[in-house]
């Protein structure tokens, strides 16, 4: 019994510890690993098959923890990883993705110790892996969630501020639009009209009506004859109470009210200033409102509108002000958007172009831009329709020579102020807008141009020094370049490219170079340095010729790789930098590889997919924490396989996760597996980075021999025959084609391509012509096949089917669904 009285079922209930210790290992919640220290699996349990798939005989002593990862997390393992296991003795919570026997990934948090025998050495690997899948899902929640707050925080704000603005600071065209609507419900009047006075222009401007049709309503000086200026220039209330009195002293309100079936007119000053110094009353406007019976106002009524007139000019005055201190803002706030787009831009060109779409339509309808650069000058203009050339170019003269502005006035046949641009004492150029009449002569209007244009003179004196020093720049990293790539060996070809950062004037440490080390041995390598600046491009140099010292015909990429960590001895900037070496044997066709921290090559064999070479892989040059032994791997390769080596710039982005990036390379490159050579790197980078790609680029493609059977597919454009020729003309010298043989094949299949394009696509640009070359022992076959309505040989234009037929041996034709021509020609001898 329990002291409680109850029965005591403690003597029922089993222990933990007296369960079985290996079904605990084995059944454990999270899956257990035990690796030796270069990765291999020695033990592992049942969880975490479970979850992966795998059989345990599949793992044990067969399978490295690294191999389980995907390629991004086997990068990531092998430059962080590893080295802080090393290091530390132990890592904790790292987030990696394991990939199953069926293919698919498994998130995981991975914690790991790694135990040392007695010496200090390390003996083997204890590894702990939990599964992340839920955690990374709630994750994804919490971060969607947080996203559709902060954008509905976002609206929130954005509404609220419009709000307050509009509740703040009402314009002057709110209040006049409030005003002209006030005369019907308290008076019942049919309709009204405001007219505000324009100082500047000494104009009353017709602004807002509730029936416009009813009157003559349209702009008039304040000095004319009609009513609405007589009582502006009075300045006190006037009421024409019937059509008589108005044909005796308003002849052409008389003829209005006739018009429009109006009985009694109201012409009510909108005033400021004190009601009792008549003095030094302000007349900001008029209202007239009109009646269709003829009406009698009472004293009171007529109290209540010249209270409506004051209240009114003493809103239109305050409008006027916050709508003076608006534009000020407005300008203001252009000049800063304006400076801040012009310094988003940081070349000469596109700035200029900037500047004009930034001032037109906003300011003007139409704007230029005439630059005192290189011999023909820089023009931009924007907006339209353009001035008159040469009054434009007199002006332009005019500003120039004096140095200062030459703003348009009323009635000039040009219209269009101009504006020396002029930096640092010197005159740039010119700025030349045309804007709307009303904002001529109106000296803020002037002063803001001229600040503008002040702006825009030092910006683009700015964009002209940093295109100086960007060519410099990228003179000098071009320079330290590797400029003697082999070529013209029908064995191989090789095609480089590199692009420096599209907004940085530092130069890189990004590197590609390729030699002969034998005769018969080629070297390729792609490299990058850590940092920017001179001190990486010197580094960048250093480490290319040490690469070349120690190539040799027995060293091999390892042992190369090796001499490098030694060189990195002494050359501390040199420390942490990748390299991808690799060398080809021109006559066994085997390539030998190792990856020092860098990408891994793709390989695209004649068949079979693309893949990325991903052994023989280390850490970066001279990393104290990673392991400096080096290994290389040997790959067989056909003829007419594929090699590109590359640089992180071509796949890395901030957006999207590196196994994303190597994705859309692979995918890329097997789409130009057919496409020619000859700028296969360069069309490679602009369909990945693009031009103004942040971070450099550099690429490196080699071809190795000639390709069994050379097939190219080329667009609706003879420019692409130039390229089938330079493609034809390497696979011809690499299977030893006879000279003549040689030119009589490029000149009929050239002549046979044009035709296609000509005839059969004459009226589709977009349309494509196959081409395949094919090898016999004694003869060059050729076929070109188009999908067009190609015409007839009677109907051809030129000797382009004789010429064919007079070079080959055997000509055949096939129109069937389009049309395909087969030639082939005798090696040696003609037949």
């Amino acid at each position: 019994m329990s002291e409680s009285g109850g029965p005591d079922v403690t003597q029922e209930l089993r222990l933990p510890w007296d369960d079985d210790p290996e079904d605990l290992y084995e059944h454990a919640p999270c899956g257990y690993l035990t690796t030796l220290p270069d990765g291999t699996v020695v033990r592992v349990n049942e969880t975490f098959l479970t979850w992966t798939g795998y059989e345990r005989a599949e793992l044990v002593g067969h399978r490295r923890f690294r191999d389980l990862l995907t390629p991004g997390c086997q990068i990531y393992h092998e430059t962080h990883y590893a080295p802080l296991l090393t290091m530390q003795s132990e890592v904790h919570e790292i987030a990696l993705d394991v990939v199953c026997a069926d293919g698919s990934r498994v998130p995981v948090l991975v914690n790991s110790v790694l135990e040392r025998a007695a010496g200090g050495a390390p003996r083997v690997i204890r590894t702990m892996v939990f599964n992340a899948t839920e955690r990374r899902s709630y994750e994804n929640e919490l971060l969607l969630a947080r996203n559709n707050a902060e954008a509905s925080d976002k609206r929130v704000q954005v509404l609220q501020q419009i709000v307050a603005d509009l509740a703040a600071a009402p314009t002057e065209a709110e209040v006049a639009e409030a005003v002209v609507r006030a005369p019907q419900p308290a008076f019942q009047a049919t309709s009204a009209s405001i007219y505000l006075t324009d100082a500047d222009r000494d104009e009353l401007v017709a602004v807002a009506s509730t029936d416009p049709t009813t009157g003559n309503w349209d702009d008039m000086p304040r000095g004319s004859a009609r009513a609405v200026a007589e009582v502006a220039r009075r300045g006190d209330l006037h009421v024409v109470h019937n059509l008589a009195e108005a044909a005796e002293h308003f002849p052409d309100l008389a003829a209005t009210m006739t018009r429009s079936g109006r009985k009694t007119v109201v012409l009510l000053p909108l005033t400021t200033g004190p009601a009792e110094d008549q003095a030094g009353v302000t007349v900001l406007g008029v209202l007239a409102f009109s009646f269709t019976e003829e009406r009698r106002l009472s004293d009171g009524e007529l109290r209540v509108i010249r209270l409506l007139g004051q209240q009114a000019g003493q809103a239109l005055d305050r409008a006027r002000l916050y709508d003076d201190l608006r534009r000020r803002e407005e300008r203001a706030e252009f000049l800063a958007a304006t400076t801040r787009a012009l310094d988003e831009e940081h070349r000469l060109l596109q700035r200029s172009r900037r500047l004009v779409e930034r001032v037109a339509p906003s300011i003007a309808d139409w704007a230029g831009v005439r630059l005192h650069v290189g011999s023909a000058g820089l023009r931009e203009d924007a907006g339209g329709p353009p001035p008159d050339p040469d009054l434009l170019a007199d002006r332009i003269a005019e500003a120039t020579a004096a140095v200062k502005p030459v703003f348009a006035t009323d009635g000039d046949p040009l219209g269009c102020t101009v504006l020396p641009l002029t930096a640092r004492g010197r005159v740039l150029g010119t700025l030349a807008v045309r804007m709307a009449t009303d904002r001529r002569g109106v000296d803020a209007e002037r002063a803001f141009l001229v600040d503008l244009a002040d702006r825009a003179g030092l910006a683009l004196e700015n964009a002209r020094l940093y295109e100086q020093e960007r060519a410099i720049a990228q003179s000098l990293q071009r320079s330290l370049l590797a400029a003697d790539v082999p070529g013209n060996d029908p064995r191989f070809t090789v095609e480089t490219h590199y692009q420096a950062g599209g907004q940085d004037l530092e130069v890189g440490g990004d590197w590609f170079d390729a030699f002969l080390i034998t005769p018969s041995k080629l070297a390729l390598v792609v490299g990058d340095v850590v940092g920017r600046g001179l001190e990486a491009a010197s580094t960048m140099g250093q480490l290319r010729s040490a690469i070349r010292a120690l190539a040799t015909g027995e060293n091999g990429p390892a042992r190369l790789l090796e001499g490098l960590d030694r060189f990195c001895q002494r050359v501390e900037s040199a420390r942490m930098a990748t390299v991808v070496y690799a060398e080809v044997d021109l006559e066994s066709n085997e390539l030998v590889y190792a990856c020092a921290g860098h990408l891994p090559p793709l390989l695209h064999q004649p068949a079979g997919a693309a893949e990325f070479l991903m052994h023989a892989r280390s850490g970066p040059l001279g990393s104290r924490a990673a392991d400096l032994r080096r290994t290389e791997h040997r790959v067989s390769l056909g003829p007419g396989s594929r090699l590109l080596l590359y640089t992180d710039g071509l796949i890395e982005r901030r957006d999207r996760p590196i196994d994303r990036g190597f994705e859309v390379l692979n995918r890329t490159f097997s789409r130009l597996r057919g496409a020619p050579m000859k700028g296969l790197t360069a069309g490679l980078a602009d369909t990945l980075v693009g031009r103004e790609h942040a971070d450099d680029v550099c690429l490196l493609c080699l071809t190795l021999g000639a390709e069994e059977r050379l097939e190219r597919s080329l667009g609706a454009d003879p420019l692409q025959i130039t390229l089938l020729r330079s493609d034809l003309r390497a696979w011809l010298l690499g299977h030893q084609v006879d000279q003549n043989c040689l030119n009589a094949v490029l000149l009929a299949c050239s002549e046979a391509v044009a035709n296609a394009i000509e005839h059969g696509y004459r009226n589709d640009p977009f349309g494509v012509v196959d081409v395949s070359a094919t090898l016999t022992g004694d003869a060059v076959e050729i076929r070109v096949a188009d999908r067009g309505s190609w015409r007839g040989p009677g109907e051809s234009r030129g000797r382009g089917l004789t010429l064919i037929e007079e070079c080959m041996d055997e000509v055949l034709f096939d129109r069937g669904d389009g049309t395909t021509v087969t030639m082939r020609r005798h090696r040696g001898e003609a037949a």
